[in-house]
């Protein structure tokens, strides 16, 4: 039995993530859906799957050239709460609101509480994540697949766990066959055994194969009892074939302009930049951290390179127009290392009491600085959802001169005196309440030095 002291303890301690996720589900359901023809294509193949048992698009045989387990689910789906594209939508957004959770775990997991909250509402709240998990694509499926397999495999690194090493290969499988974009997840994985230096070779051999077992078998599986393939068929795809429309002239900033302009924002893109300056400023003093932006920096470079060699060294069409789609897997990574200011401030914050020579009112404006950016960014996640609810077409260009990109269409925009916007400014309240829950105590301490500070430059301006 709970006394009432212990559900007061639990509801203080539980209501930052459960105030974010309710906040969270307000604002996506205030949103979109979305569509294109990509949507109306994958609903089409989970349709097959419920006419025929496979993902067939609009005829017999017709198979779509995508793995098949996210076509599985929204058919399972579709089963028990109908066949509409509003009903699959609603699902890849519960999906979404998963991936948040898993999110949140890792950033608790390899930083802090805090930090997990915060990086779970940027990436809740930005304006890519928004608009994929409020649209019929299997993206949302994979990260989440991916995340969780990430999450199991940190553990099972730690733990040194052969069943957690398994569970983690069993997430891998189920996001290798729903897209091929889970193979960036083995990056940090990877990273993160060569930190932990294991010692013991069996223990190791034992989890290697736990892990790559269920991907290999269920891919050979699929491929090569069900389609009567090889397992190279997977590499068969038109997005390695289909090259640029001619006009088209691909730049090798590209992804840099979607993610500057559309991906993130430029406040996003400069709470990164400050937090890495932390980083290396501190990396002395703050290793775990510096590993840990480390594994998030050498994760979201070669995602983004890849595309960039596929889009504009390659001139292929789908990896230089879908950078939302391409690059969609670095949006995590983005999201812990701006929320990692919040450990870094607090430490910034506790350096006199080590080093009572250093510059302090340098020191206050650092943490003060950094605190605003996160608050700022946060914000300004807020205005873009606002926008996206309104919008009836959005085009995420990849070239600012040119109209080349990623559109989507809205059938549904609000306006200011629908209920629904009423639920998405909820949806922020709700947000913003656990937020401040959550960081009271560490706000308290800041301006209990900010006050300190004050009284201290009134003192010296009163002496004689």
């Amino acid at each position: 039995m709970f006394s009432k002291d212990n559900m007061k303890h639990l509801l203080s301690e539980n209501y930052p993530i459960f105030g974010i996720l309710i906040g969270i589900m307000f604002v996506s359901l205030s949103i979109g859906p979305f569509h294109n023809g990509d949507t109306d294509w994958e609903f089409e193949a989970a349709k097959g799957v419920l006419h025929w048992g496979l993902p067939y698009v609009i005829s017999f045989g017709n198979i779509i050239n995508q793995p098949p387990l996210g076509f599985y689910i929204e058919a399972l789906f579709f089963k028990g709460f109908g066949l509409s594209i509003i009903n699959g939508t609603f699902l890849v957004t519960l999906l979404g609101i998963g991936s948040t959770v898993v999110i949140y775990k890792i950033g608790k997991e390899i930083y802090g509480k805090a930090t997990g909250l915060f990086a779970a509402v940027l990436f809740a709240l930005s304006p890519w994540e928004l608009v994929l998990s409020r649209s019929f694509l299997i993206d949302v499926q994979c990260l989440f697949f991916s995340l969780l397999c990430l999450y199991a495999g940190i553990l099972a690194i730690r733990k040194g766990s052969v069943k957690l090493s398994s569970v983690s290969g069993v997430f891998f499988a189920a996001a290798l066959l729903t897209k091929y974009f889970a193979v960036f997840m083995l990056i940090p994985l990877l990273i993160f055994w060569l930190y932990s230096k294991p010692k013991k070779a069996k223990v190791f051999l034992s989890q290697m194969i736990g892990f790559a077992l269920p991907a290999l078998l269920f891919s050979l599986l699929w491929y090569q009892v069900v389609l009567g393939k090889n397992l190279l068929y997977m590499f068969v795809h038109r997005d390695f074939t289909d090259l640029n429309y001619i006009g088209v002239n691909p730049s090798y900033s590209f992804v840099g302009v979607f993610l500057w302009n559309y991906g993130l924002g430029v406040l996003f893109v400069v709470a990164i930049a400050f937090s890495l300056i932390l980083l290396f400023a501190f990396r002395k003093e703050l290793p775990k951290t510096f590993r840990f932006d480390i594994i998030c920096l050498a994760t979201i470079l070669p995602i983004l390179l890849v595309d960039i060699i596929l889009g504009a060294v390659l001139n292929l069409k789908a990896p230089y127009n879908n950078a939302i789609k391409y690059d969609y897997f670095a949006l995590p990574f983005f999201c812990l290392i701006a929320a990692s200011i919040v450990g870094k401030c607090v430490f910034v914050l506790n350096l006199p009491k080590f080093k009572p020579k250093i510059n302090k009112k340098l020191i206050f404006t650092t943490v003060i600085a950094g605190v605003l950016l996160l608050a700022i960014t946060i914000y300004a996640n807020f205005v873009s959802a606002h926008h996206l609810s309104m919008s009836d077409y959005l085009l995420f260009r990849v070239r600012m001169d040119q109209i080349v990109g990623y559109s989507l269409l809205n059938s549904s925009p609000i306006n200011q005196d629908s209920f629904l916007m009423g639920l998405q400014y909820l949806g922020f309240a709700f947000v913003l309440s656990g937020l401040l829950w959550a960081s009271r105590h560490k706000l308290h301490g800041i301006f209990s030095v900010s006050k300190l500070r004050i009284n201290s430059n009134e003192t010296k301006n009163l002496k004689p």
